[in-house]
């Protein structure tokens, strides 16, 4: 099976765009020098699979930035003009079914998360919690299965972002799992020098 990890950016309040589907929220974190980890989460890919709404957008950004890696478009739409090793797929099962041995980053919205979340798909979250309360748009979660998760890592970085990466639970969906103790000291390495 795939290794499919969703990486996004979301608001304390749990939107990852504005209502009209924007994401220009986020410019102010652009900072130079440092991509905060997304050169080295690259590098680890094997895939992309993303949605139509959002495929669309990044067409509009300019050059495609993934010219290194096949990416399948989850669509009912014909694609015209594909960039480089880009593909549709009709389902989530179909964009993933040949990767069996990729790592693959899940690019979209609630849409597309909540067919991979219904069929199972998704190991991993990376979740970077933007210091911002949106107060409306897209939800991070919409509907599917309960999922037990596994806080694999979170760490504070300088500009106020907290980085969460989960990965989901084998075994009966809710099921208790144990959770770190917090100590009083505990916060996010948010140190200077950490």
């Amino acid at each position: 099976m795939a290794e499919v990890v969703y990486y996004v950016a979301a608001s304390v309040d749990g939107y990852i765009a504005t209502p009209d589907g924007a994401v220009d929220w986020l410019t102010p974190f652009h900072t130079a020098g440092d991509d905060h980890g997304y050169a080295a989460f690259l590098a680890t890919l094997g895939g992309i699979v993303m949605g139509r709404r959002t495929y669309d957008q990044v067409r509009g950004f300019g050059p495609w930035p993934y010219t290194g890696l096949d990416c399948r478009v989850v669509t009912s739409r014909p694609l015209s003009e594909t960039p480089g090793r880009v593909m549709p797929a009709a389902t989530p099962a179909e964009a993933v079914a040949e990767w069996a041995d990729r790592r693959v980053w899940l690019v979209g919205g609630t849409t597309l998360l909540d067919g991979f979340r219904a069929a199972k798909l998704v190991r991993e979250y990376h979740v970077f919690v933007m210091p911002v309360l949106l107060g409306g748009g897209v939800p991070l979660f919409h509907t599917g299965p309960a999922a037990s998760l596994r806080l694999v890592s979170a760490a504070g970085l300088p500009s106020g972002i907290v980085e969460c990466r989960y990965r989901v639970m084998d075994g009966a969906p809710g099921a208790p799992i144990e959770l770190p103790s917090l100590r009083p000291d505990f916060d996010l390495g948010m140190h200077s020098g950490e």
